[in-house]
């Protein structure tokens, strides 16, 4: 009986072991409020961009190369026949004698039967070649310390503007007129969205700025990683990159009573560096970042890409929506 009792006492107590175990596992979900990831990923959204700057051809950073045809027109010495003269004592040069005004003659050097090189000429051509050689290692020297210069970056803004009708509208219009097979297209989308953004810089509520710097083989894949990051935080109602338009059919918007917020997020690499913008972000820093931005060009741009949420007609984000959600965001 007693062993009975005690095997019983154990079964209880792995029991009990298991059960705290799994509510110490289950206590850091039950913090969080239930249901506001779950909202969030049901939220509408739509993008817009492409890569089409990494595939265009771009002039190489390194030493610049030196053609070497055609060859150098610098007079070259040639075989030249000079008169015959009597032979006279070492130091002695009859007066009149042609081609020898001076008291003493030209000093000549003689490479080989037949041809005759005057001295002046070879210093001036050993000159010419020392020069060319300075200036060689000169252009290497200034390549190695290019080297030191960022190659590309890039950059996202977020903006979590008030949300209106008509801002929400333009942003799906900028989206479907884009041409985004180009940098100059990608150039103009995000010129056209920062014209958008500016004209609500009212309604500027939260923000968030970063810069990634780094070689141009890496820029495209933290360029593609920030905008899965983007695309995975909705549902892609609509979607125009590289020329391919896709429309979710279907979809049902989620209108909230207290939603009063739209989420527009810019993503942008470009070859060289982007204006610093001082820290913390704030309203003048987020205008700052949004004109470092639209400073691209179709010579530097590499990609673009803009997203903005909800998309669907009628809804917006909460304030507790984009503190959940984008908990980075600064309060401008």
């Amino acid at each position: 009986m007693p062993q009975y009792r005690m095997l019983r006492w154990m079964r209880l107590t792995r029991i009990r072991v298991l059960l705290l175990l799994w509510a110490m596992l289950a206590w850091p979900s039950i913090l969080v409020e239930p249901g506001w990831d779950s909202a969030l990923a049901q939220r509408s959204g739509g993008g817009v961009g492409g890569r089409g700057g990494f595939s265009t051809p771009r002039p190489s950073p390194s030493i610049p190369r030196i053609n070497p045809s055609p060859s150098p027109s610098l007079p070259l010495p040639t075989p030249r026949s000079y008169p015959s003269y009597p032979t006279y004592p070492r130091d002695y040069y009859p007066p009149g004698t042609p081609g020898y005004p001076s008291t003493r003659p030209p000093v000549y050097v003689t490479p080989g039967a037949g041809y005759n090189i005057d001295l002046i000429a070879l210093l001036f051509i050993g000159g010419i070649v020392l020069v060319s050689i300075s200036m060689l290692r000169g252009l290497q020297q200034a390549g190695r310390n290019n080297g030191g210069e960022v190659e590309s970056s890039v950059a996202r803004l977020r903006l979590a503007v008030l949300y209106t009708p008509k801002l929400q509208a333009s942003l799906r219009q900028t989206a479907k007129t884009a041409e985004t097979e180009s940098p100059r297209g990608l150039a103009d989308l995000i010129d056209n969205t920062a014209v958008l953004l500016l004209r609500a810089q009212d309604g500027w509520r939260f923000g968030m700025y970063e810069v990634w710097t780094g070689s141009l083989e890496k820029a495209e894949g933290q360029f593609d990683a920030w905008m899965t990051e983007t695309r995975s935080e909705f549902i892609e109602t609509y979607r125009h990159f590289e020329g391919r338009e896709v429309v979710q059919a279907g979809y049902r918007a989620k209108v909230e009573p207290d939603g009063r917020y739209i989420l527009v997020t810019l993503l942008l690499a470009v070859s060289g560096s982007l204006p610093p913008i001082p820290a913390p972000l704030r309203r003048e820093g987020a205008r700052q970042a949004l004109m470092a931005l639209a400073t691209s060009s179709p010579t530097n741009t590499l990609a673009a890409y803009v997203a903005w949420t909800p998309e669907a007609e009628g809804e917006a984000l909460t304030e507790q929506d984009l503190l959940l959600g984008w908990p980075r965001l600064e309060l401008l």
